[in-house]
């Protein structure tokens, strides 16, 4: 797959974390369409809260509370690689937001 890298450098660019956050969930919502995968409302507020904590984080550059990753051993290769890609475009964010954020996309792959 050959996609242009999306990068939102919010510190170095001084983004909007409000406006970075509704275009990369629009993002990951033609991802998820993609694959297929759908959030409910209530899931989809998940995320929305999550990907708007995500965003405030790479501008603050607060540090996430440690993360055992052996909760998330039974995350299919599938989700977890959907979270490298939305983390991967806020640089400077640790692989832990991609275990967390990986959640709320075997949910959604998950819906029937």
């Amino acid at each position: 797959m050959n996609e242009i890298q999306i990068r939102f450098n919010m510190v170095e660019d001084n983004l909007d974390p409000a406006e970075v956050t509704k275009e990369l969930l629009l993002i990951i919502d033609g991802w998820l369409k993609e694959e297929g995968a759908y959030t409910t409302d209530v899931q989809q507020q998940m995320l929305e809260s999550h990907v708007k904590a995500m965003v405030t984080r790479a501008k603050t550059g607060e540090a996430l509370p440690e993360v055992d990753v052996s909760l998330f051993d039974e995350i299919s290769p599938e989700s977890m690689q959907l979270a490298e890609r939305a983390i991967n475009t806020l640089p400077g964010l640790p692989i832990e937001e991609a275990y967390l954020l990986s959640v709320h996309f075997e949910i959604a792959r998950s819906n029937d």
